[in-house]
């Protein structure tokens, strides 16, 4: 198979979607490989690196697509790209479809094989292509709302720690998994006053034994959230339900009764938000205030940290790229149900049920005998 692998074009994304590495493994397995020039430089590999393992480098994107049986990528199509996508081509990326009904159907209508990152499953149940983005976004969410805590940031001026004789923030996270976790674990570690929420009593449970003594654990619901908002300095938003939009655990009217100041960091943008007024920025514009609430809501944060992104990236996607690559999407979807997941569409159809529901569509299951 030829697998081509664009520079990524989303506003500040340094990250890419192989490493030499990764090149090297597809091509000693039988498979081109085929880099846009300057591809990796974000993530601090060069041209000559990706040479040295094998890969064709062209100078344009078009050319990638227009030679590739499967592309590579790590971020959502933009605009010009889908303008190259062809009928029956794969593209192996994040998708995000719930939180954007217009690449959704440019996507349809260019009838390419989808296959999203963050829905495919592995024997546990877990999303192995969205943890390690999530580790870094978890742990960027407390760095940035730091940062916006800042009074030059429009923030309230408070230092996550405290010092001695003066109380530190308090931090509220909205979700357990693996954003929440990691956000946790870093303002519980800069010793802030940590608030840790989420519906699954048995993940309230395993965070209360493993969570520092600054981490309470709460069960959420309406009236929790409602609470802790106007205790909040920072508020984490670290919902997610595959494949679906983010549930709406804060509104619009909640802001007033929130401290003038305080700042929110909608991790869960990427699914549309789990804040009402919340709204994809970049990160050149990571933030603005509604109601004297500071908003960061950057859909692509890893891609600040690009070389650490990348290198946890691909180390989950190569096995997925490879099994793809060597048996062909459907035969490979037979064989591993966890990636049959992955395959959000397929021949002009949406074959993932939650993204279907997400966006009112039918879903027409992938054919695995075909």
């Amino acid at each position: 198979m030829r697998i081509g692998i664009p520079k990524e074009v989303k506003a500040d994304e340094y990250r890419v979607g192989i490493m030499p590495v990764g090149v090297d493994t597809l091509v000693r397995a039988g498979h081109e490989v085929i880099v846009e020039a300057l591809a990796g430089v974000g993530s601090g590999f060069a041209d000559e690196d990706y040479l040295a393992a094998g890969a064709m480098m062209v100078s344009s994107a078009a050319e990638v697509f227009d030679r590739a049986d499967m592309i590579m990528k790590v971020k959502e199509p933009q605009a010009g790209e889908m303008k190259l996508f062809r009928a029956g081509q794969i593209v192996f990326t994040y998708f995000h479809f719930a939180a954007s009904e217009q690449l959704t159907q440019a996507c349809l209508n260019a009838q390419i094989t989808a296959v999203a990152y963050e829905t495919i499953k592995d024997k546990k149940g877990t999303l192995p292509l969205l943890t390690p983005m999530s580790e870094v976004a978890g742990k960027m969410s407390i760095q940035e709302g730091a940062k916006y805590l800042e009074k030059p940031m429009s923030g309230r001026g408070i230092l996550l720690g405290g010092v001695p004789g003066v109380p530190p923030a308090h931090v509220v996270v909205l979700g357990g998994g693996i954003v929440g976790t990691n956000a946790a674990k870093v303002a519980a570690g800069l010793g802030a006053n940590v608030v840790l929420m989420d519906v699954n009593v048995d993940r309230l449970r395993y965070l209360d034994d493993v969570m520092p003594a600054n981490v309470t654990t709460l069960y959420s619901d309406r009236y929790n959230i409602k609470e802790n908002l106007k205790l909040a300095d920072l508020v984490i938003g670290a919902v997610l339900i595959p494949g679906a939009k983010a549930p709406r655990l804060v509104t619009r009217d909640q802001l007033s009764t929130m401290k003038n100041g305080s700042v929110i960091v909608d991790v869960a943008i990427d699914q549309g938000g789990c804040v009402e007024t919340s709204r994809p920025t970049t990160h050149q514009e990571p933030t603005y205030i509604v109601d004297g609430v500071v908003h960061y809501c950057v859909t692509n944060m890893p891609g600040a940290v690009g070389r650490t992104s990348t290198i946890a990236l691909c180390n989950a996607t190569l096995p997925y790229a490879m099994k793809i690559a060597s048996l062909g999407i459907q035969k490979a979807a037979a064989a591993d149900p966890g990636l049959a997941e992955g395959v959000n569409m397929h021949a002009g159809s949406v074959t993932n049920l939650a993204v279907a529901e997400a966006l009112g569509l039918k879903c027409q299951p992938l054919n695995l005998g075909a």
